[in-house]
Formats: structure tokens, sequence, C-alpha cells
């Protein structure tokens, strides 16, 4: 007898469905047996990753509202078009580095329910397409990029620190090495991610003696917020740019809120 779910860990370079199918092969289930995911990773992601199981699936919808909690590392000093590593990389103007304060006022900013629009590389479809195929064609301007609302619970800042441009070299190196590369022919555009161009640009960018910040956060979030542009509006706030260096999803489950700042997980899915 299977159980209704579980939660896996999604490596770092794995699609979600890359995990699932991962993860059978591992429990040696039936092919058979339906198996779904609920709630997207990025490729660039990685940690919990809830897989419903036969007639749990009928009920994905329910699932994909759940409450998420992460742990992310924001690179101040630098962006993307992708919000993370993985897009071409441009270096800020301005790579100075923010006080505690500064840094807390801005978190504060991000607490509640914002519309936001939907980051340009994701998988939200417009008319039948996902946004990052018009990002890689460049026919963004022909489209109008939705909108959806945010929610961010709470946002604590876990740590502080600099890094030098040979470290971030070598870290950035290794996180680009898990690049996943996909052969579907509807994927062909992006298959190799353009790791062949983006990988150069930021050996240049990083050739010069440099420091740089790194903020590390736990934000806790409703269903369908981006780290990634969260990663970006700090930096924006912050007067600079930034991008999501690392993301770690922790928690998947019901957060309860409760009045003065209080909250506590009601319901967690391990």
């Amino acid at each position: 007898m299977h159980p209704p779910f579980v939660v896996i860990d999604k490596e770092r370079g794995e699609t979600p469905l890359e995990a699932v199918y991962r993860w059978r092969e591992r429990a040696s289930l039936s092919q058979d047996m339906p198996v779904s995911y609920a709630g997207r990773l990025d490729p660039m992601a990685e940690g919990k990753l809830l897989i419903l199981i036969g007639d749990e699936c009928k009920r994905q919808k329910e699932y994909i509202g759940l409450d998420k909690e992460y742990v992310v590392e924001v690179l101040l000093g630098f962006k993307s078009d992708t919000g993370d590593v993985l897009g071409m990389p441009e270096k800020a103007a301005s790579t100075s580095l923010p006080t505690k304060s500064e840094v807390l006022r801005a978190l504060r900013g991000e607490l509640g329910t914002h519309e936001r629009a939907y980051p340009i590389f994701s998988s939200k479809t417009v008319g039948g397409k996902p946004l990052f195929m018009y990002a890689l064609e460049g026919t963004l301007g022909s489209i109008q990029v939705p909108t959806h609302p945010e929610t961010f619970y709470r946002i604590g800042l876990l740590g502080t620190r600099t890094v030098d441009s040979d470290t971030l070299r070598v870290r950035i190196e290794e996180m680009l090495a898990y690049t996943p590369v996909s052969d579907e022919p509807s994927k062909a555009l992006g298959a190799d991610f353009r790791i062949a161009r983006i990988r150069p640009k930021w050996e240049e960018l990083l050739s010069t003696d440099a420091t740089y910040a790194v903020l590390t956060l736990r934000v806790i979030s409703g269903s369908g917020a981006y780290m990634r542009t969260l990663a970006e509006r700090m930096g924006t706030t912050l007067g600079t740019s930034g991008l999501a260096l690392s993301i770690r999803r922790t928690r998947i489950g019901r957060y309860r809120r409760l009045p003065f700042g209080i909250g506590y997980w009601r319901k967690e899915y391990r």
C-alpha cells in the first residue's frame, strides 16, 4: 500500500519532472501508477518537492496553493534577465555594501500581498506559449506580461557577508556546472540555457578585483511567490541590483499568521 504523497529533495539542476522520474525509479513504483508534483521549483533551485501518488493526483489543486519556506542567498551588485546566475548577467554601476538597518527596512517593505508581474523567464503561459519562449525569441513586445498576487508572511535576515571576485567566480562556475540540458524538440531554442554565452560573460564581469555583498534570507511566502524577483527588488531598493545566488525550499505546508507578527506552521508536509 503506497502513501498518498511523499516529499523529496529536488536536486540543483533537475527539473521537477526529472526529480519525479528519479524518485519513481528508486521507489520501484509501477509505471501504471500515476504520480504528479504540486508546486514547481526552478532548475537552479533545490529542496522540498511534494509528489502526489495514485488517486491523490486528482486533488492536485488542493496542494498547489500551499505556503512555502525558503532560504535564499541574494547577491548584490549584479542582475540578470532570469533573476539568477543562469541568466545573462550585468554588473551594477554601484556595488556599495548596505547597512543592516537598510536591509531590514527593505525587507519590511516586501511584507504583505502585492500584485507583481510574472518573471519573463517563467513557465507562465500566454496564448498557449510560456513566457520564457517569448523572451528567448525576443517577442515580448507582442504580448502583455500578466500579473499575479504575491504574499510574503515573514522575511528574516539570517546573515550578511562579503565575497571577493575570485571566490564568487568559483561559486558561480560550480553553479553553472549544474545547468540542465533538454533534448525535447519543443525546447530547442533554450535547450542549452545559453550557457556558451553566459559563462564567458560571468568571467568577464568578475575579471577585476571587487567585493560584493551576499544576504542570506529566510522567506515564508504564499504559493506562487518568486524568489528570483524578490532578489531583484531587494537590489533595486538598496540602490544597486540583485539576483538569487541560490534558492532552497525548506518547508511546504500551511502557515498560520496571528496578530502582532506571530506565526506558526499549522500543518507541514515532510
